[in-house]
């Protein structure tokens, strides 16, 4: 072997030697530091989520609105009653909106962007849109307040609705066409 490769190899081998002292216990974290820091990420989570429900609780008042709440947090009110058919699972969902943030600026709205289509339970709206659905029927005129975890979540729309923002739809059901299968 030549001279350079035995000193390459030897210096690998003392770094190796080296790092693998007493320094272990510092590198890796023990399972007390990862609990203290999974404890303090949920007590920081709760706080923003109750936050979030306050700021909803008070537009709520502000609004004088009687809404109805589900488990997951989503809030809605039926402002006028459309049809006797509820909608279901499959249906094909047009609507009119307008969507607000929580302080009353209007974000969207279908006179700018047209009507929302979609298939209920095939996803791509927000996840709150798809649950309350089951709750309205064609003509309806709803307010449903989404909690930011059932509309953009973490990310936001990559537009106009930042990161982990709540919003309020208004919306109108002015079609509904069932799957008959």
């Amino acid at each position: 072997m030549n001279f350079f490769f035995k000193i390459l190899i030897l210096s690998f081998i003392l770094t190796a030697l080296t790092s693998c002292g007493d320094n272990q216990a510092e590198q890796q974290p023990t399972a007390a530091t990862s609990t203290d820091k999974r404890e303090s990420l949920d007590k920081a989570n709760r706080y923003i989520v109750k936050k979030e429900a306050e700021q909803i609780s008070e537009y709520i008042e502000r609004h004088r609105l009687n809404v109805q709440e589900t488990g997951t947090g989503l809030r809605y009110q039926i402002l006028k009653n459309g049809d006797s058919t509820p909608i279901k699972r499959g249906d094909t969902v047009i609507f009119e909106y307008e969507t607000r943030f929580l302080n009353g600026t209007l974000v969207y709205s279908s006179k700018e962007k047209g009507p929302k289509t979609f298939v209920v339970g095939h996803g791509g709206v927000e996840s709150g849109l798809e649950e309350v659905m089951p709750f309205l029927h064609k003509n309806d005129v709803a307010v449903v307040i989404l909690p930011s975890h059932l509309a953009f979540g973490l990310l936001g729309d990559g537009d106009k609705i930042p990161q982990k923002a709540a919003i309020v739809y208004k919306i109108m059901v002015t079609e509904v066409l069932s799957d008959n299968k």
